[in-house]
């Protein structure tokens, strides 16, 4: 990787939780950084990786809790590049998958500040495949579709055609769906999906305290609440949510 230029703002995918699946650019950008804007879901561990001299500046938007508003994040990274800092923003996953890396390439280009991009390991692909659970599989699905559960079916905001997705036959990864899970399961089922289709709740992939559990579509919610299951969670609908790999093809 070139090394960070002053004047700056480098957006890094820190992966879905485990510091080791920090890609190797990522990590570079962390230890060349002046100023690190970070949140919550980023692999903060390697914070220690940083110069002692680095600014590092916590921008997490914690549901129900402390929060930071995207123009606020905008606005330091457009400040700290234009007195000529190098910028590094630092989060979970992939800055363009739910990350809100494109608004945040916007501003600095309204601003003039040059931007890079160091793409992550998703979560919408690194979880299920932590948990064991193939996205697609060659006797059970020939895709899958990513979507956001931030905003359930039947909220006027939403932009997801579900009654598709129920009947696309694809593998369904909900990424911010934890609030909405039985919102999205009985939407899917009334669309047609069989209540009996597999389905996992994957919650913190990739780290120590990661859990998993399974159940048939219609019992998923229920069951992953009482399991104690919290956010960050990544949903898992389809045939592949019941993979056994000793199972023979």
């Amino acid at each position: 990787m070139a090394p960070l230029e002053p004047g700056e703002v480098v957006l890094v995918g820190g992966g879905p939780g485990d510091p080791g699946l920090l890609t190797l650019a990522g990590l570079a950008a962390v230890e060349q950084a002046d100023v690190i804007a970070t949140d919550r879901l980023a692999p903060l561990g390697l914070l220690d990786r940083a110069r002692p001299d680095a600014e590092i500046v916590d921008v997490s938007k914690t549901p129900r809790g402390a929060f930071t508003t995207q123009e606020t994040i905008n606005a330091l990274l457009v400040d700290r590049a234009l007195a000529g800092r190098r910028v590094v923003r630092l989060k979970g996953g992939d800055s363009f998958v739910f990350g809100r890396g494109g608004e945040e390439w916007q501003a600095c280009a309204a601003a003039g500040v040059r931007v890079r991009v160091i793409p992550g390991v998703t979560s919408a692909t690194a979880a299920p495949a932590a948990a064991g659970l193939p996205l697609t599989h060659r006797t059970l699905t020939q895709g899958f579709a990513v979507v956001s559960g931030h905003v359930g079916p039947g909220d006027p905001r939403s932009t997801v055609d579900w009654a598709g997705l129920a009947r696309s036959g694809l593998t369904l990864v909900v990424l911010m769906g934890w609030d909405r899970l039985a919102a999205i399961t009985d939407a899917l089922i009334e669309a047609g999906r069989s209540p009996d289709t597999p389905a996992a709740v994957v919650a913190d992939a990739t780290l120590p305290s990661m859990r998993v559990v399974r159940a048939p579509l219609a019992a998923l919610a229920g069951t992953a609440a009482e399991a104690g299951l919290r956010p960050p969670v990544a949903v898992v609908i389809g045939e592949v949510a019941g993979f056994d790999p000793a199972a023979q093809p």
